[in-house]
């Protein structure tokens, strides 16, 4: 056993820049997993940043000096975040609150509903059955109205963290823009001048995490307008709350949009009932997921590197558990960094290929 151990650490950790790498990438691990709540700010300005970096090459490109087409991305970032505080939020505080207020009513509606199951349907649904399902939709409205109650009280230091990043998170972007370049070569300081190891894995990396970056903020805010828009035609209440819960659903792939669906048809069912304005909505809703999957997917993530469905959700699962929101947000980008590390990772007798190819 001793001698199968030692020939693998041989074979995979006799390069000195391997061990370093891996080494640097446990104290990333940690950090994330102690400190991801305090570093939030910072993620949330390199997120931005990384979406605003490629609109400031693209001013760069057309003509417009540096410092203009840095400036311009700050304000057009600053009155996004302007337009998203006065206008989304006041719209989508009061449709929570109507939601909120009309969620007893609701109940009492499906409660009726279910009652009447067991006269039209008597060979498939039981009176017992219904029952079952009252008692623990009871239990379950119980555990929701006491998060409720601790999510008002916990508000007010929610609201003093958001104040936050509105000052802080435009000031780092600002910052990482204008000084990126000498922020990455301070970075690349602290590291071994000789690392092709570590090159090769930036190289594979930064353009594709960027480009995951901004192209999944842009499927999230095409997903999220055409959401809106289709569900005001139709008329369907809670049309703001239900479209950016849409559209954020394509964060986490294949179990964001089972898990959005639900409640965009329970809403649709609870004010139309069975019938064609419910039908509509099935079909719009489907064609939005549709388009999503096979049209806007291929074509914001062409470069993407391939992934098996199952690593997908294993990394969603792994980086959600660890990180939460942005551990999902960075699931597939974090899943690609570790293949990409698997795949210039030295072995053995490869070592001198590697470094004539660098």
């Amino acid at each position: 056993m001793l001698n199968i151990f030692r020939s693998w650490t041989q074979r995979y950790f006799f390069d000195e820049e391997a061990v370093l790498l891996l080494l640097l990438l446990a104290i990333g691990l940690l950090v994330v997993v102690t400190m991801g709540t305090i570093l939030a700010p910072m993620i949330a300005a390199l997120i931005l940043a990384f979406l605003l970096q490629g609109l400031v090459v693209r001013l760069t490109h057309i003509g417009l000096p540096q410092g203009a087409s840095l400036w311009l991305a700050f304000l057009m970032l600053v009155s996004f975040i302007a337009s998203l505080v006065l206008i989304v939020m006041p719209i989508l505080w009061r449709q929570v609150g109507n939601l909120v207020e009309e969620l007893p009513r609701m109940v009492s509606v499906a409660k009726v509903q279910l009652a009447q199951l067991p006269s039209k349907y008597p060979d498939i649904v039981s009176e017992e059955h219904i029952l079952q399902i009252t008692k623990l939709a009871n239990i379950e409205l119980g555990e929701v109205g006491q998060s409720l109650v601790t999510y008002s009280v916990a508000s007010v230091p929610m609201l003093l963290a958001a104040l936050i990043y509105l000052v802080l998170v435009p000031i780092l972007v600002f910052f990482f823009l204008k000084d990126h370049g000498v922020i990455l070569q301070w970075l690349g300081g602290l590291l071994p001048r000789r690392r092709p190891i570590m090159q090769r894995v930036w190289l594979e990396m930064n353009e594709q995490i960027a480009n995951y970056i901004r192209g999944k903020a842009l499927e999230i805010l095409i997903v999220g307008v055409v959401s809106y828009v289709a569900f005001a035609f139709l008329g369907l209440r809670y049309s703001l709350l239900l479209a950016i819960a849409v559209g954020l659903s394509v964060l986490v792939p294949y179990i964001g949009a089972a898990v959005v669906t639900l409640p965009v048809l329970l809403v649709g069912l609870w004010q139309w009932g069975i019938g064609s304005e419910f039908y509509w909505l099935l079909f719009i809703y489907t064609v939005i997921q549709a388009l999503d999957g096979n049209v806007l997917v291929p074509v914001l993530f062409s470069e993407a590197v391939n992934l098996h469905p199952v690593a997908i959700i294993l990394a969603v699962l792994v980086f959600g558990g660890f990180w939460g929101f942005w551990g999902v947000f960075f699931a597939i980008p974090l899943a690609t960094l570790i293949k990409a590390v698997l795949n210039a990772w030295p072995t053995k007798g490869a070592n001198d290929a590697i470094a004539t190819s660098v």
